[in-house]
């Protein structure tokens, strides 16, 4: 029976990753509801179990894909793999007011320019800390700090070691986990409740992975807002990194 079992589940790896990522939902919401009365949202909840099943599940194969190393759980690595992830905030933006992205205005534009400048100057700083010196690394480690995927191209465009690169992508993707997990916690307390202060968000944060998910656990109809300027925050540091920032940090440290 067991093997039989088996046999469906291997067979057919994207629909049991829909099933359970559905009763993780499911799980996720029923805990909201009676442990914390909708304080903590249920899709934040949902996050934090992802993030243990995916821990559980590399501890316990020794793997490097989390739960998908587990057979049975294979199409996890589809379902959340970049493809349909691309597409999932690429969708975001289409349920986007162009009103309300035009409220924006020049605050939303500055975000982007002082988020990317930011996670950069902070992700240069920890990386000088940790004894990098030169300016290949240095950028390279700061990029990724804006995201994982501007960190990878950053990098290759100036020539990084693959060591350094794959620290960038680990930055970013502490970011990504950290934006996720938090942004419900604060948005209280930074006036996170409607699309401006959304876009500014992105703007600032830029990791559009990050941002929907926490946003989804804030409010899902701000995802959008949130979404369209992160993903501009992705575009615009893959056009600094390896050039004007790159060139800035050389000119410090030479």
């Amino acid at each position: 029976m067991f093997q039989m079992l088996s046999d469906v589940f291997v067979d057919n790896p994207l629909i049991v990753s829909f099933a359970l990522v559905g009763i993780t939902m499911y799980i996720a919401y029923f805990l909201s509801d009676k442990l914390t009365k909708g304080r903590v949202h249920g899709s934040a909840i949902a996050i934090i179990l992802g993030l243990l099943l995916a821990y559980v599940g590399g501890v316990t194969t020794g793997g490097e894909k989390g739960l998908s190393d587990v057979s049975i759980f294979a199409g996890i690595g589809l379902m959340g793999g970049g493809m349909l992830r691309d597409f999932a905030i690429v969708s975001t933006a289409f349920g986007a007011n162009f009103d309300e992205i035009k409220k924006a205005g020049f605050s939303g534009v500055a975000s982007l320019f002082i988020g990317v400048v930011l996670s950069f100057v902070v992700g240069v700083a920890i990386a000088f800390a940790f004894g990098y010196t030169d300016a290949v690394s240095l950028t390279t480690i700061g990029a990724g700090t804006a995201t994982y995927i501007v960190g990878p191209v950053t990098g290759a465009a100036i020539g990084a070691s693959s060591t350094v690169i794959t620290i960038s992508i680990a930055a970013g993707l502490v970011k990504s986990i950290l934006t996720m997990v938090g942004t419900p916690f604060i948005a209280k307390y930074i006036g996170l409740n409607n699309p401006r202060s959304a876009m500014v968000y992105g703007g600032l944060l830029g990791t559009t992975s990050g941002v929907a998910g926490g946003l989804a656990a804030t409010n899902p109809k701000l995802v959008p807002y949130g979404a369209v300027t992160a993903t501009f925050y992705t575009g615009l540091g893959c056009l600094m990194g390896p050039s004007v920032l790159f060139l800035l940090t050389k000119a410090l440290v030479g």
